[in-house]
């Protein structure tokens, strides 16, 4: 996942101490981040640094991105006044910096590069709790309550998504990702009425871009079904549901991409092996895999560690290992 960087020494050099949301502004920095990742693991895909909330952050929302804590918004979104504090997103005046590190990306790569955005539900989350939560219940609350204003809010925030991910593609990304990270804390029938609109709605423009699409979400099992309607190309697995589960649910007409839990890449390294090997053999048969954590690389994760494992995936995951052609590939 896009979190790859965090544990690699050359990440803490070059990070320092500010705000992420000052490193996201400087792009030759945003850039070097993206990158050290593919330099040092040898993977098939970079994804970009930047973050979820950066779109309603550089409209003037009232966001800080907290060590240790997160998004915290203030004030937050509490009534339909709070609607004018959404205005358009223009990416060349608002989010130049962005566009400056896709292609400065773009020019160094040489493998493609996954932009991205926040699923609607989840931004709107953050904005709504002022933060995170763990028990979503002002988000839920507002759902219930005022059912109009809540689909307002998620029509405004798909409107950013989708200007966000224009600018990422227009720059040169080659693909881009839908994050939906608290999507899994709705029940299947609350998730098709109150999320999954929005987020068809970001799908369908982004497909307009003749990009492909990755939709991905964290506790989501039971949300499989309905997100693989959604509109991607791919969807994204975290570590709680078999892959072979998971692609019962999802249809075989979609590839997948995970599902190696993060924690494993703690235990040693027989442990993770045979780990990956599961994921790679639950696929069997199916064309259309990313290989992937099922969440982002814990901070205290060895470096070495995902060197060994993308080098175990790509030995026996393509087409030469000893699985299906086109198993696996491996992204940041």
């Amino acid at each position: 996942m896009r979190q790859a960087g965090r544990s690699l020494p050359e990440y803490r050099s070059v990070r320092g101490q500010g705000s992420i949301l000052e490193a996201i502004a400087d792009a030759a920095l945003a850039a070097e981040i993206t990158i050290q990742p593919v330099r040092r693991y040898g993977v098939d895909a970079a994804v970009l640094y930047s973050d979820i909330m950066v779109p309603v952050w550089a409209i003037g929302f009232g966001v800080e991105v907290t060590p240790g804590v997160g998004p915290v918004i203030d004030p937050p979104f509490r009534h339909r006044s709070d609607l004018r504090r959404l205005r358009p997103l223009e990416p060349e005046i608002d989010t130049p910096f962005v566009i400056e590190t896709v292609e400065r990306l773009v020019a160094e790569l040489d493998v493609p590069l996954i932009g991205f955005a926040g699923a609607p539900f989840t931004v709107a989350s953050y904005l709504v709790e002022g933060g995170p939560s763990r028990t979503y219940s002002r988000t839920k609350a507002l759902m219930y309550g005022d059912p109009g204003l809540w689909a307002d809010l998620l029509d405004r925030l798909a409107d950013l998504a989708i200007a966000s991910i224009r600018s990422q593609v227009t720059g040169g990304a080659s693909a881009i990702q839908l994050f939906d990270s608290w999507a899994g804390a709705l029940s299947p029938p609350d998730y098709e009425r109150f999320a999954l609109p929005a987020s068809q709605k970001v799908l369908r423009a982004a497909g307009e871009l003749g990009v492909p699409r990755i939709h991905f979400g964290v506790s989501t099992g039971e949300l499989l079904g309905p997100m693989a309607e959604a509109g991607a190309d791919v969807v994204g697995v975290d570590w709680r549901v078999p892959l072979d589960t998971a692609r019962d649910r999802v249809g075989p007409h979609l590839a997948l991409q995970g599902n190696l839990d993060p924690a494993v890449c703690l235990a040693p390294w027989p442990a993770a092996a045979a780990a990956a090997r599961d994921v790679l053999r639950r696929n069997r048969g199916h064309p259309g895999h990313i290989f992937n954590l099922g969440h982002g690389v814990l901070p205290e994760t060895d470096p070495a560690m995902l060197e060994q494992l993308v080098e175990l995936v790509h030995r026996e995951g393509r087409a030469d290992g000893p699985w299906p052609a086109g198993a696996a590939e491996v992204a940041t």
